[in-house]
């Protein structure tokens, strides 16, 4: 299984946004197409026929893979792949890459996908073409609730990271985890699911709109 690949970057990335393995291991004779940055669909579609790559690899924001392959009816599925490396707002991108494919997606292509990707160190989830994927569609709603209860003064925020951290065991409360990577942040990937699936959960809480609206003020989209 042939696993080399070619990484073509367009615009900033949040997956590698600095050095790692992953990029380094990148080979300009290499087999497959790795398209990494904010234009990274823009660049696919530029790419012309890809047919004979043993994998291609597009990364992701909040969108669909299906936006930038087109879908046929549950049908569809070929050698291309999504790629989101997940990060919390401005927290580093950590080890796990949420691997998107769809219903016909090539079992060769995710597997040679994957073997590039854990050679690189990082740790691989397979999950459909669904927007937010796995962490987001579980963490955002959580986040949100946090929000919510303490706007109703359920607790300070104190006690709620206090009751989480040791009643479950979580490493560190959600009110301190978004004051720590970003509330504008979550608001946007938030705003983005709850356009895209419409659910109340996605919302985004007050506190989160508030943190949006003066980041704005202050001249930052």
């Amino acid at each position: 299984m042939d696993s080399s690949y070619k990484i073509i970057q367009a615009g900033d990335s949040r997956s590698f946004d600095g050095p790692h393995p992953f990029v380094d291991n990148s080979d300009p004779q290499g087999a497959a197409r790795v398209f990494i940055g904010q234009h990274a669909g823009s660049a696919f579609a530029a790419a012309g026929p890809l047919d004979a790559c043993p994998f291609i690899a597009i990364e992701l924001g909040q969108e669909c893979l299906g936006e930038h392959t087109g879908e046929d009816g549950g049908r569809e599925g070929s050698n291309v792949l999504g790629l989101a490396r997940f990060r919390l707002g401005s927290a580093p991108p950590t080890a796990l890459v949420e691997l998107v494919r769809q219903p016909q997606t090539r079992p060769a292509a995710i597997a040679a996908a994957r073997a590039a990707l854990t050679a690189a160190g990082l740790k691989v989830a397979i999950c459909g073409d669904f927007p937010g994927r796995i962490v987001d569609r579980l963490i955002r709603p959580y986040l949100n609730a946090a929000l919510r209860r303490l706007d109703e003064r359920l607790a300070s925020a104190q006690d709620l990271d206090k009751t989480l951290c040791l009643g479950l065991g979580y490493p560190e409360g959600p009110i301190a985890l978004l004051e720590r990577t970003g509330l504008a942040q979550h608001h946007d990937v938030t705003q983005a699911l709850y356009r895209a699936l419409g659910e109340p959960a996605y919302a985004p809480a007050r506190r989160a709109q508030v943190a949006k609206a003066r980041q704005r003020r202050a001249g930052f989209n």
